[in-house]
Formats: C-alpha cells, sequence, structure tokens
C-alpha cells in the first residue's frame, strides 16, 4: 500500500467517523433531549453524550484535514483550487475550517460558558438554537461529502 491510499483510506475513515457522529447527535440524540421532561436533564444527558463525542469530533475532523491536505500536496492538485468544477474540494475545506473553528476555538473558549450561564434563564431556547446549528452543520456536511463523492468519480459541474 502507497502513501496515497493510505492517506486515502484515513481521510474517507475520519469523514465517516465525524460527518456520522454528526448526524447521530443531530438526528437521534437532539430530538431524544426534546422529549424528556426536566430540563434539568436535558442539559445533563445533552452534556454528557456531546463532551463524550467532542473528543472524537475533534480528532476525526484533524485527520480528516490532515490526510486532505497531504493528499492534495502528494498529488500536486492545488490548481483545482482555482476551478469551479471542483467545488466540492472548495466545500471540503469550508466545512473542515467550519468544523475546526467551532471544535477548537468557539466551543471550548466561548460557546460551553455561554451556553451555560444562558440555559439557566432560557433552556429551550438554547436547546432549540443547538438543533438548529448540528441541521445547518449537518446539511452542509452531507451536500459536501455527496459532491466529494461525485466529483472525485469524475462528475464535474460543466462550467463554461
Amino acid at each position: 500500500m502507497n502513501e496515497l491510499t493510505l492517506a486515502r483510506i484515513i481521510h474517507l475513515l475520519g469523514v465517516v467517523l465525524w460527518i456520522d457522529g454528526v448526524a447521530m447527535i443531530t438526528t437521534v440524540l437532539l430530538p431524544v433531549t426534546a422529549k424528556m421532561h426536566s430540563v434539568a436533564e436535558k442539559i445533563e444527558f445533552f452534556e454528557y453524550i456531546e463532551n463524550r463525542f467532542a473528543a472524537q469530533a475533534r480528532f476525526t475532523t484533524l485527520i480528516t484535514g490532515l490526510s486532505g491536505f497531504y493528499m492534495v500536496y502528494i498529488l500536486d492538485a492545488w490548481s483545482r483550487f482555482t476551478e469551479l468544477r471542483y467545488w466540492w474540494m472548495h466545500a471540503m475545506v469550508i466545512v473542515w475550517l467550519l468544523f475546526m473553528l467551532l471544535l477548537y476555538v468557539l466551543e471550548p473558549l466561548v460557546l460551553r460558558r455561554r451556553v451555560k450561564n444562558q440555559v439557566q434563564h432560557i433552556p429551550i431556547k438554547i436547546l432549540a438554537m443547538i438543533q438548529r446549528t448540528h441541521w445547518v452543520l449537518l446539511s452542509l456536511s452531507l451536500i459536501t461529502v455527496i459532491g466529494a463523492a461525485a466529483g472525485s468519480h469524475g462528475w464535474m459541474l460543466s462550467v463554461g
């Protein structure tokens, strides 16, 4: 097995674990949390699961980005970022940067404290905002995955 094949395997595995986790939280965890009766129970349950997933999300997001950039480097595919028909490569970078910002900067340094402070006063609104945010992130991620799968197998946008 060569380095490029290994990078592709790591990249794909990272995407599967990362985006599948986002899908699980969005489509299973948050709806279950919303059906709980006690606000304290909702918050405790969500934080317990989310905190356990955060470490996995940070790791898989990091290895996905590193392996992706490594493949672009090995293939010398930088010029693809200048062509609209490779929109999915731009989308991968944007989604990755968005998640990196959320997971490594905003969540630990800003959001965790802000949510803890506000959840005491307006817990239903905070949980609804978290749900909406996760749906947006999941939607962007799935559009990107679909575009990357199609584009990497030759289905390109016809431009011009």
